[in-house]
């Protein structure tokens, strides 16, 4: 702005300069011709290119204008020039072409502005015509240098250059100055917009009162808030939503509208081996089920949800239902969940299996039952040997089926939670006499030995005394009902943290292939065997759930022709086990049972 404003001033200075000089030139030029013409006026017979002393007379009058003379005769032929000589102008016969003379010898004063050809710069030229006795006899002419214009026009261009050139300067020093103070704060509010972009929306601009930047400051510092009150209410819903993917039970898989994997939650990577490398591949990558792929593509194709049930192998076998549908927060997304249903099948087999097996067993005795009536009333009533015969079968089934039914009931209440077991201090060695005392009698009837060998310090154990009892009950009895003439014992000794008690007995024994399935319901070794001997199939499974609702575990050993072990563990008593920890005592010195063979046992 300041080197346009300089130019325009000055053309505009040099132009009006310019005109004043040459008008002011003019005037002089007429000024002087008139002189000169005065002068040359008073010598006419002076005007005579032959004699010279028109030139001379030019000379004289061209040094005392100070400017260049031209003194021309009646016929326009030049007989004086102050600038030309004499010799010059006698070469010049003929009349010069010069529109100021001709306009001059016509009577008519000229003034001219051009280029002399002869003095080589441009000049301004007056001329007026000689008169003498009311005739022109002549013209003169005076003819002023342009220079000094030229001169005043430069010095005018180099004062101006000079005075640009310092406003120039002084005008960057200053504008440097204020754009540094202004763009100060300028350079505040863009290090506050940089770290409010790399994430700090804590800072704040400092106001200053005047200044125009401040409410830009207010304007940053308003986004910021509202920025930080977003991103707070975003990162909540994502940790609620990345709360609730991780809480949850069921596996969770998202499809993008590519047809890749965009989020897999912990619960299905756990249910199925995955890792977060699996994130970005396909679905039938990631599981290699071609039941899941097809109901993939049915909800693309179809646009609707549908769910299905497919069986995962590997190292965890699984039975998951699956339920496919699209994302309406994202078109051409899917979002499939995965419900591990393994148990609830297992669960539903065993019902099966139950309901099959109750309705097995219950189906025996109430057909001998019903067939034992039928021949009751076809008797005749003077057969009473045969009518107490059939009535003691129906008698007998009727036991059994009481003892299943009651067998069912208790186990309905234990695997339900009804049945409420205390946790006290028990005396082991009181509640394994008074079971052995009951089912001593039983055992001499079928010659069955029991003996007891029980730790003279056993601790107290945590546990309930009636389920204790039915344990101890179910393990005699069964060891008394199929090893008859064998030798039972029941061993009490302590552990680390427990009491171990063993019903060890010396029959036959139980083959490896049962051992595993010993304590399912209505599982058998000898299923005919134990349905004669009034078996319900149940005592086991109840030992075991009693055993496990004390905090207890049972296990079992056995080898053919050696004889069979169950092994209950029992936690110790806490006060016991702080007085053992206190008073230490040595580990009693019970030699391992040694178990006679069955041909050794005295019957």
């Amino acid at each position: 702005m300041i080197a346009l404003g300089t130019l325009f001033t000055y053309l505009l200075l040099s132009t009006r300069i310019e005109r004043a000089a040459v008008d002011r030139l003019n005037g002089e030029a007429l000024s002087r011709v008139r002189l000169v013409a005065l002068q040359a006026a008073e010598h006419p017979d002076s005007l005579s290119l032959e004699s010279g002393t028109a030139d001379a007379l030019a000379d004289r009058l061209g040094f005392a204008a100070d400017a260049r003379v031209t003194l021309f005769d009646q016929r326009g032929v030049v007989v004086g020039d102050s600038t030309l000589d004499l010799a010059v102008l006698r070469d010049l016969r003929e009349p010069v072409v010069s529109v100021e003379a001709v306009s001059a010898l016509a009577g008519t004063p000229a003034l001219f502005e051009r280029f002399s050809t002869t003095s080589q710069e441009p000049l301004i030229f007056a001329a007026v015509p000689l008169e003498s006795d009311g005739r022109v006899i002549g013209a003169a002419r005076v003819g002023l240098s342009e220079a000094p214009v030229q001169a005043a026009l430069a010095v005018l261009a180099r004062a101006t250059l000079v005075g640009g050139a310092v406003a120039m300067l002084v005008a960057v020093a200053l504008s440097g100055l204020a754009a540094r103070l202004a763009s100060q704060g300028v350079r505040e509010l863009a290090g506050l917009a940089k770290r409010m972009a790399g994430g700090d929306l804590e800072v704040r601009a400092r106001p200053v009162e005047g200044d125009h930047l401040a409410d830009l400051g207010r304007s940053l510092e308003q986004l910021a808030e509202g920025l930080r009150k977003t991103l707070h209410e975003l990162v909540t819903e994502r940790d609620v939503s990345s709360g609730i993917l991780t809480s949850m039970r069921e596996g969770v898989l998202m499809v993008d509208r590519d047809g890749k994997v965009a989020l897999i939650n912990s619960a299905l990577r756990e249910m199925l081996l995955l890792s977060d490398s699996d994130v970005g591949k396909l679905p039938l990558e990631v599981i290699r089920d071609a039941a899941l792929h097809e109901l993939v593509d049915t909800v693309r194709r179809t646009q609707r949800a549908a769910q299905g049930e497919i069986e995962v192998r590997g190292l965890k076998p699984r039975r998951l239902l699956v339920r496919a549908e699209l994302l309406a927060v994202q078109p051409g997304g899917l979002l499939v969940v995965f419900y591990d249903v393994t148990d609830l099948r297992r669960l539903e087999s065993l019902r099966r299996d139950f309901v099959a097996n109750a309705s097995h067993e219950l189906r025996t005795p109430v057909t001998s039952i019903r067939s034992a009536a039928e021949t009751v009333i076809g008797i005749s009533p003077t057969d009473q040997v045969a009518t107490q015969r059939f009535l003691a079968i129906i008698e007998r089934n009727a036991e059994r089926l009481q003892h299943l039914i009651d067998d069912l009931l208790d186990l309905s209440k234990i695997e339900s939670r009804e049945l409420s077991l205390s946790q006290d201090p028990l005396e082991l060695a009181d509640a394994v006499e008074r079971v052995v005392e009951l089912a001593s009698e039983r055992a001499a009837q079928s010659g069955t030995k029991l003996v007891t060998v029980i730790d003279a310090d056993l601790p107290e154990v945590r546990a309930d005394i009636g389920a204790l009892e039915q344990v101890l009950q179910n393990l005699l009895d069964n060891a008394v009902k199929y090893c008859p003439g064998a030798t039972i014992t029941i061993r009490a000794v302590s552990g680390e943290r427990c009491v171990r008690l063993q019903v060890a007995d010396s029959g036959p024994g139980i083959e490896q292939k049962h051992l595993q399935r010993l304590f399912e319901r209505f599982y058998r070794v000898d299923a005919g065997r134990s349905r004669s001997l009034g078996g319900t199939g149940l005592g086991l499974s109840i030992v075991k759930h009693l055993v496990e609702a004390m905090g207890g575990t049972v296990a079992v050993a056995s080898e053919v022709g050696r004889g069979t072990t169950f092994t209950v563990e029992l936690a110790v008593w806490e006060s016991s086990l702080l007085a053992r920890t206190l008073t230490p005592l040595p580990p009693p010195q019970i030699p391992p049972p040694q178990i006679p063979p069955p041909q050794a046992v005295d019957v």
